[in-house]
């Protein structure tokens, strides 16, 4: 959906990357490396991105790091586009349907990291979850997303990821 509009796939990644999550940050060797692109073509879509203002560079030990700039008018925006491109509203929307009491919805691996591998790894958090329902639910998402998701069904998790899904205290659904 998004290709047709984004013709530029090395930008498209860039803004995955940088847009799925604000802590991710990289240079340009390391964007390359992990795109499989040429440093030319990694660093062409930074400088117009930056020069646009919707990444920030800052110095680090003789490199330049760039990251998303969360200050950005239009920041809220992408990174909501960019959560429909992956289908991420789209997992969160089906898990909360059927899957009981849902306390947290968690990516984790690569799509955390902002690589756009196309297998997703979520953990659902909560209490007597329908298991069940986690088969049919993967096979309808993977369909409607483009994407292999892997579901991890637990009680707690304490590892890193990107919450995308919390529950509060007062009982209201929050697509974080």
């Amino acid at each position: 959906m998004l290709q047709t509009l984004i013709t530029s796939k090395t930008r498209l990644r860039i803004l995955v990357k940088f847009f799925i999550n604000a802590a991710n940050n990289g240079h340009l060797r390391g964007l390359a490396e992990e795109m499989h692109e040429s440093t030319n073509a990694i660093r062409k879509e930074l400088n117009n991105l930056e020069e646009a203002g919707y990444l920030k560079k800052e110095a680090v030990q003789n490199r330049i790091s760039y990251k998303a700039n969360t200050k950005h008018p239009l920041y809220k925006t992408l990174k909501n586009i960019i959560f429909q491109h992956i289908g991420l509203d789209s997992i969160v929307e089906m898990v909360l349907d059927r899957m009981g009491e849902v306390k947290k919805v968690i990516v984790i691996g690569d799509y955390a990291n902002g690589i756009d591998s196309g297998t997703i790894d979520v953990v659902v958090i909560g209490d007597e979850l329908n298991t069940e329902y986690i088969e049919n639910l993967s096979i309808k998402i993977e369909k409607e997303i483009k994407r292999k998701i892997q579901f991890f069904i637990t009680q707690k998790y304490d590892g890193k990821g990107l919450l995308i899904y919390d529950a509060d205290t007062n009982g209201n659904n929050n697509l974080v």
